[in-house]
């Protein structure tokens, strides 16, 4: 077995791009990604759509799913599809779902569904919602309530107006003429209302929960007049900074509040952003979020499951899928010591998602995981993050030895991206080039094995484009800057500072995410488990 430590560092964000003038991966000066080019091996792998166990290959990797595929080292049904396959059987609207209709049409019982407006499908889809309200309606139930979270990050930004129609539409084609009573109740944009996560600030859960829940959030009369009159106090604000919101009656009361007896259904599939509302709901006095005041007493389900550890939700729609011998449980079994390192923005991928939806180390005694505190401040506004704290971090532990595999997640190039903010961005790109850099030197100063790759694009193509791929620019001829991940391939880097080399396997059939585990366990001169998509490199040469 080879003892040298093995260092795998994911640049959250980092896709390999068009080379344009809107690729901040390109722009920005990476002397270090230049370097570890023309080092060793280097290749271009797949992170998106069917490669990662999405439902088609139009549909854009995520976090994570991309840290599952990672550490699974096989393609996985994920998200999206994964609730389509269960729709598809129709495992969907039995179990839980017969109990969440039966709490809605009892007494003045209602229906919420709670969720973010979007057909990105990284978090939710236009089409599960859809087909939701299609089954609302076919189990007869009289009074729903939509409590609506805006994008601007998965879709083209400042289009909420548009997704909120068609959402007014699909409510008004399936009550017309039936007396059912179904209305949008709340809103707000994702980034401040609701869809927090790893605790990084609960008072944005909080903003939700007056809004959708106590409908006590700042009142309109409809969510037409809510995105309007919040674009023109500021202007340019993107959807996904958009103030939360409680829908209101002509005599000023809440449409939509939660109520004793109502039912509540998260319709997000992912969990890192589902998990804080859903403990909101169903935690008893033990929950120190925040004063949620009065709870009201409802039958909740998620979509599916959000945190395998806590099981939560209790109750959820579809099962997740059952992941197992992931490659640190492997390496765990194997006795060898492990590091986990990212801040908080991404600490849960680097863990809960990397493990197969476990939290917990496979071996407490063997395993240590670190989570840096990130920043409270908006991100293209502190755009290095928490590179340079990461890479100490790693560095601090290949001086100081007994690691035999580092993980870390630089998050920059994501979280920086989803801003929109280009030059922010090329930043942000540069720090995680100085932070590999700095990795990179202890690595090889250790006489380590280095390891670099991304999760999936985003940083590495900025704006939207048409159906050719070109540019698309506002009526007033600015670039119509993107917000969201991209289908494009992401890089991998593999250098061996020890007297090892290697090469390239010629012939893996659609190189990607999924063929990372074996490439690592390879590396570290463990077995492969058969049903593992194989490595991406072989032994070239062994001079010791």
């Amino acid at each position: 077995m080879n003892t040298r430590p093995l260092v795998l560092v994911v640049m959250d964000g980092v896709g390999v791009g068009p080379g344009d003038r809107y690729d901040a991966v390109a722009t920005a000066d990476t002397p270090t990604f230049d370097r570890l080019r023309g080092a060793g091996v280097y290749q271009e792998i797949f992170a998106s759509g069917t490669h990662v166990g999405l439902s088609s290959d139009s549909d854009m990797g995520n976090s994570e799913v991309g840290h599952n595929t990672m550490g699974a080292g096989r393609i996985i049904a994920q998200g999206a599809k994964r609730v389509d396959d269960a729709v598809l059987g129709g495992e969907i609207w039995e179990g839980a779902w017969r109990n969440v209709v039966t709490r809605a049409t009892t007494g003045d019982g209602t229906l919420h569904l709670i969720g973010l407006l979007s057909d990105g499908n990284v978090h939710s889809s236009w089409e599960h919602l859809m087909l939701l309200l299609d089954h609302v309606k076919a189990d007869g139930v009289q009074r729903v309530r939509l409590h609506t979270l805006f994008d601007g990050r998965d879709v083209e930004d400042r289009t909420a107006d548009q997704y909120a129609e068609r959402l007014e539409e699909a409510l008004a084609t399936r009550t017309e003429g039936t007396g059912l009573d179904w209305a949008i109740a709340s809103g707000g944009g994702r980034m401040v209302t609701t869809m927090d996560r790893y605790e990084a600030n609960w008072s944005v859960v909080e903003a939700g929960w007056r809004a959708h829940v106590q409908g006590t959030a700042r009142p309109f009369t409809s969510v037409g007049e809510a995105i309007r009159v919040l674009r023109e106090e500021t202007p340019g604000i993107s959807d996904q900074l958009l103030e939360a919101f409680t829908i209101v009656d002509q005599e000023g009361a809440p449409v939509g509040r939660v109520h004793d007896g109502d039912a509540v259904v998260i319709f997000n599939f992912r969990g890192d952003r589902a998990i804080e509302l859903t403990r909101a709901f169903v935690e008893g006095s033990g929950f120190t979020g925040f004063d949620r005041g009065t709870v009201p007493d409802v039958f909740f389900a998620g979509m599916t499951l959000y945190d395998g550890d806590t099981n939560m939700p209790p109750v959820r729609l579809v099962q997740p899928p059952t992941i197992t011998d992931t490659v640190s449980e492997l390496i765990a079994r194997a006795g060898l010591r492990q590091l986990a390192a990212s801040e908080t923005q991404k600490f849960g991928h680097m863990t809960y998602f990397w493990n197969g939806n476990r939290s917990d180390p496979f071996n407490a005694q063997t395993e240590t995981y670190i989570d840096i505190p990130s920043d409270q401040i908006e991100f293209d506004k502190a755009p290095q993050m928490k590179a340079a704290e990461t890479a100490d971090y790693i560095v601090r532990a290949l001086q100081e030895g007994g690691y035999d595999f580092l993980r870390s997640n630089l998050a920059g190039g994501d979280m920086v991206g989803h801003t929109g903010n280009f030059d922010s961005t090329v930043l942000a790109v540069e720090a995680v080039d100085a932070a590999v850099g700095a990795i990179a030197a202890a690595v090889e100063a250790a006489g380590g094995c280095l390891v670099v790759t991304a999760d999936h694009g985003n940083a590495e193509d900025m704006v939207e484009r048409d159906k050719q791929g070109q540019p698309r620019a506002s009526e007033g001829g600015q670039p119509l800057w993107k917000t969201a991940h991209s289908t494009n391939p992401v890089p991998l880097y593999i250098v061996d500072y020890s007297d090892q080399e290697w090469a390239a396997v010629d012939g893996v059939d659609a190189a990607g995410l999924s063929n990372l585990a074996a490439t690592l366990l390879t590396l570290l001169d463990l077995p492969v488990p058969e049903n593992y998509r194989p490595s991406l490199v072989a032994v070239a040469r062994n001079s010791g």
